[in-house]
């Protein structure tokens, strides 16, 4: 196997981009053209022994388990660990459930092998489909970040790491195509039920549209949303003021900034409430609301937060 060593320098160009310090990084790999990629691409970048793979048999389809197979072979030729990890996805929305469930099972199989980092082979075209998919919600610019390129994801305790968001779909193909080793090509990547293989089609065919364009365009957009994240957090740490009971919170001239440390008052004090929904009550200018079971209210310079009276009976 050999891959040119421009696309080697690439991905590990990416890699320390994102910080990459930790002793074993983890491989989600499904057994596809773009995570194969990545696991031949990790395997000539780095020591075999600072790799370790997990492929998810989500049990949906008859092929799951030949293909987790498949991975695991890969694995065993290129010396690298690889566990297969078998989830039961819960009844609702297949997608979703199946993400929750892959995502928790990662997340498990990371804590018993002392992984701190996971990465996954989403590339510039699912992040091109993912700025459109959100941008025609009407998504706000946490949304309109797209893919994040380092986070963590609810259910599972290590950093998810995106060295790939630079590359090409077709890239990935063609290094998995002229390599040894087979892929799988999942159904489910071309049936129009889902909106995102809807969107894979749309974009394929609006060839005005530039799919890397719109993946640096997300990129922008995730580093502002870093920035104004991270003036949200000076401010609370400069500023709040926590109680049991009640969190004060200094007010800006920023509705974003306003909104994200008002959000972190509500969570502090157990609210469920999204980002989207704390902007939408601000922009409505009242100075006092119950929302989601927290009073808030903006007085003077600064807003509080307090958990609400339990109601009392007659």
């Amino acid at each position: 196997m050999a891959i040119a060593g421009e696309l080697i320098d690439r991905f590990l160009g990416d890699l320390n981009r994102l910080r990459l310090d930790h002793e074993v990084l983890g491989l989600a790999v499904s057994g596809g053209a773009d995570s194969m990629a990545m696991l031949l691409l990790a395997a000539e970048a780095l020591d075999t022994e600072r790799l370790a793979v997990a492929t998810v048999d989500h049990g949906l389809r008859p092929e799951a388990a030949q293909e987790c197979a498949l991975v695991a072979d890969a694995c065993r030729k290129l010396g690298v660990d690889c566990d297969i990890l078998k989830v039961t996805v819960a009844e609702g929305n297949t997608q979703v459930q199946a993400r929750i469930a892959r995502y928790a099972a990662l997340g498990e199989w990371a804590r018993e092998r002392g992984i701190e980092a996971i990465a996954t082979a989403h590339h510039a075209d699912d992040q091109a489909e993912t700025l459109l998919m959100r941008i025609n919600r009407g998504s706000g610019l946490g949304g309109l970040a797209g893919i994040r390129s380092r986070t963590r994801i609810e259910g599972c305790d290590a950093d998810i790491l995106r060295p790939l968001l630079e590359f090409r779909r077709d890239e990935l193909r063609t290094i998995v195509e002229a390599s040894d080793f087979d892929f799988v090509d999942d159904p489910s990547n071309h049936d129009e039920r889902y909106d995102r293989v809807r969107m894979r089609k749309a974009l394929a065919e609006a060839d005005w549209l530039d799919a890397a364009a719109l993946a640096r365009s997300a990129a922008h957009l995730e580093e502002a949303e870093r920035t104004l994240q991270s003036l949200a957090d000076m401010s609370w740490e400069g500023s709040a003021e926590v109680s049991d009971d009640e969190v004060r919170v200094p007010y800006t001239n920023l509705l974003d900034t306003n909104a994200r440390i008002v959000r972190r008052a509500m969570t502090t004090l157990g609210a469920t409430i999204t980002l989207g929904e704390v902007i939408e009550f601000l922009k409505t200018g009242r100075e006092r609301a119950n929302i989601a079971g927290i009073l808030v209210e903006r007085r003077d310079d600064s807003y509080y937060c307090s958990k609400e009276p339990p109601r009392r009976s007659d």
